[in-house]
């Protein structure tokens, strides 16, 4: 099994935890595909590129591309119906090789924190059913940024960034480690080969 010597553990879920980064492409994709192919393609490829931001920012965005005049409502009618597409699925998802046996086995010697671009109460309900909502002394979802999340967590809880490691997928996540000065893993995915050869950092396939 991987170890960590570091005392605090921030984990990003989608990619990390779970591998249901694909389930948000083709739910995306799914969505948009009635604007026609080539926007729901344009759509999935800046997903898959844009991994950890939150949905807020992203439908805007692509509703704006499917020509659709834009309004709170639309946005958060959309977010609803993308909600109801993947919840269930993640759910089902794959765990990450090693990951929950990690989470089990030293929960007590580490401190862990989740930070998600998945909306809070999306989150909790999602770990809740999981069952894994114990091994974590916080949990931070959308609409909170990342990098604001850790932030607030390394002042409340008084942790020092040297003993500190954000384990993310995306360049997000590394850009909230960098922004906190804490140190980066990177977990590959098929999806992020281009950080994969851009970043210096720990690279990790899985927990074995």
């Amino acid at each position: 099994m991987v170890e960590f010597d570091k005392k605090t553990i921030f984990w990003d879920f989608d990619g990390v935890i779970k591998d249901s980064v694909e389930i948000k492409s083709d739910a995306f994709e799914q969505l948009f595909v009635v604007f026609g192919r080539k926007i729901a393609k344009k759509v999935r490829r800046h997903h898959e590129a844009n991994g950890g931001m939150s949905r807020f920012d992203k439908l805007p965005l692509y509703l704006k591309w499917a020509g659709q005049a834009l309004s709170p409502l639309l946005v958060d009618k959309y977010a609803q119906q993308f909600s109801l597409l993947v919840t269930q699925r993640v759910i089902d998802s794959e765990w990450v090789d090693g990951v929950l046996e990690y989470l089990q086995s030293n929960h007590n010697r580490q401190q862990f924190f989740l930070i998600t671009g998945t909306p809070q109460q999306e989150i909790e309900n999602i770990i809740s059913q999981l069952q894994i909502a114990y091994y974590f002394q916080q949990v931070i979802g959308s609409p909170s940024t990342k990098s604001e999340a850790i932030k607030s967590l390394l002042n409340c809880y008084n942790i020092n960034p040297e003993q500190a490691v954000m384990i993310g997928d995306s360049s997000s996540d590394y850009n909230a480690a960098i922004d906190n000065n804490i140190t980066f893993v990177l977990r590959k995915t098929e999806l992020n080969k281009n950080l994969q050869d851009q970043l210096k950092c720990t690279v990790i396939e899985d927990f074995l």
